[in-house]
C-alpha cells in the first residue's frame, strides 16, 4: 500500500475529531437529570462498559437470528416433504382400493389356479390364465408393501415437521427475549448520554480519543503489526463492498444494504467477496483460522473484546473499516480503537495479490467517533 495513502489515513484517523466535535442532544424520550458527580475517566468506563453489553446482546441477537432463518428453511422443506408424503400415500390408497374391487371382482367362483389346470380342457390357457393371476399377486404385494412404507413416511415426517415447528417457535419467543435484552441495553447507553453536561461528553470524547491515540502509538510501536501486505482476490473484492459502506449507519442486527451492525459488515463484505462466513463476530472468531498480527494483510478480520463481540476488517496499514457502535457510521478507524482479541483470515491459503490499488477513501471516511457516541435511539427491529 503506498506510503501516501497510509500516512494520509492515520493522520485523517488520529485526528478525526480535531476540526469540529458535533455532541449529541440528549433524546427527546431521556428524562432530564442533574450530570453524574463522578471523574470522566468513571463516565467513560462506565459508558464503555455499557456499550460492550450492548453488542454482546445484539451479537446474541444476531446468532438467534441465524437458527432462525435455518430452522425457517427446515420447517418449510419438511413441509414440501410431508405435502408429497400424503399426496404419494393417496395415491398408495388409492392403487390398493383399486386392486381389492379387481381381486373381489376376479376371484368370486374362480378355481384355484392349479385346479383349473388340471380340469382345463386347454392347458396353455390355464398356465397362462395362472401367471396372470401371480402377476396380479405380485401387484397386490408391491402396493401393500408401498401402501404401508408411504403411511410410515408421512407419520414420520409429520413428527419432525411438528417437532422443527415446535423448534421454531421456541427460537422466536427466544428472539424476541434477545431483541428486548437489546433495547435494554441501549435505554441504558440513552439515560446515562441523556444524563450528561455537554462539557462531560466533551471531556469523554477527548479523554477516548487520547486513550485510542495512545495505545495505536503503543502497538505500532512494538513491532507486533505488519504494516505491508497485499490482500488476495477474494480479499480485494471484500475491501472494495466495505469501502463503499463508508457513511452509512450502524443498526443493531442489519447487514445491509442500508445499514449495517459490526459483523454484518463484515460478513457482507466477504459474501460480496464470493465466500460465506458466519454472521457473528464470535462465530467469525471461533470458526476462521487465526492470523498473528506480525501477519495481518488486508481483507483479513480483526476482533475484539474477550467476549469477540466486536469485528472490522483491516485495510493495511494500522486501520480498519468498521461500522463502530449505535450513533455511529461506518468509518475507517485506527485498529487499536477497541481492546485487541486477535485477528482472523476467511481466504486461508488464496495466495496475496503481486500489487495492490486501494479503493479511494471518500471525503470524511475517517470522521466521527470511533466509539459510537451519539444520539442513540430504541431500536425499531420487531
Amino acid at each position: 500500500m503506498p506510503g501516501r495513502f497510509a500516512r494520509s489515513v492515520r493522520a485523517a484517523a488520529l485526528a478525526a475529531g480535531a476540526a469540529s466535535l458535533v455532541l449529541p442532544a440528549p433524546p427527546a424520550s431521556a428524562a432530564p437529570a442533574d450530570p453524574p458527580d463522578q471523574p470522566v475517566s468513571v463516565l467513560l468506563a462506565r459508558l464503555q462498559t455499557l456499550y460492550v453489553k450492548a453488542e454482546e446482546a445484539t451479537e446474541t441477537y444476531n446468532a438467534t437470528e441465524e437458527k432462525l432463518k435455518r430452522q425457517r428453511t427446515r420447517v418449510t422443506g419438511l413441509d414440501h416433504d410431508l405435502a408429497a408424503a400424503r399426496a404419494a400415500l393417496a395415491d398408495s390408497l388409492d392403487d390398493a382400493g383399486r386392486l381389492a374391487r379387481e381381486q373381489y371382482q376376479g376371484t368370486r367362483n374362480v378355481l384355484s389356479p392349479s385346479m383349473g389346470f388340471l380340469l382345463s380342457r386347454d392347458p396353455a390357457h390355464a398356465f397362462d390364465h395362472g401367471h396372470q393371476l401371480g402377476r396380479a399377486a405380485g401387484r397386490r404385494a408391491a402396493t401393500i408393501v408401498r401402501l404401508t412404507d408411504n403411511a410410515e413416511r408421512r407419520t414420520d415426517l409429520a413428527v419432525k415437521a411438528h417437532d422443527a415447528l415446535t423448534v421454531r417457535e421456541a427460537l422466536a419467543a427466544q428472539q424476541k427475549k434477545e431483541r428486548d435484552a437489546v433495547r435494554k441495553s441501549l435505554a441504558r447507553v440513552e439515560r446515562m448520554l441523556a444524563s450528561l453536561s455537554g462539557e462531560q461528553l466533551a471531556e469523554l470524547w477527548k479523554l477516548e480519543q487520547r486513550s485510542i491515540s495512545r495505545a495505536q502509538r503503543e502497538l505500532l510501536a512494538s513491532g507486533r503489526l505488519s504494516g505491508a501486505g497485499t490482500p488476495s482476490a477474494a480479499g480485494g473484492r471484500a475491501l472494495a463492498y466495505a469501502y463503499e459502506q463508508i457513511g452509512k449507519p450502524y443498526v443493531w442486527g442489519s447487514e445491509g444494504p442500508d445499514s449495517f451492525d459490526c459483523s454484518g459488515l463484515t460478513s457482507q463484505a466477504w459474501a460480496h467477496a464470493g465466500d460465506v462466513i458466519p454472521r457473528t463476530s464470535q462465530e467469525q472468531w471461533k470458526s476462521l483460522p487465526k492470523v498473528p498480527l506480525s501477519q495481518l494483510r488486508p481483507g483479513d478480520l480483526v476482533v475484539y473484546f474477550q467476549g469477540a463481540t466486536h469485528v472490522a476488517l483491516y485495510i493495511g496499514d494500522g486501520m480498519v473499516i468498521q461500522a463502530p457502535r449505535p450513533g455511529a457510521r461506518v468509518k475507517v478507524s485506527p485498529i487499536a480503537a477497541n481492546p485487541l482479541l486477535g485477528a482472523v483470515r476467511p481466504d486461508a491459503g488464496r495466495a496475496p495479490l503481486r500489487s495492490y490499488v486501494p479503493p479511494r477513501l471518500p471525503d470524511g471516511a475517517a470522521n466521527g467517533s470511533d466509539t459510537g457516541y451519539g444520539s442513540v435511539g430504541a431500536p425499531s427491529k420487531t
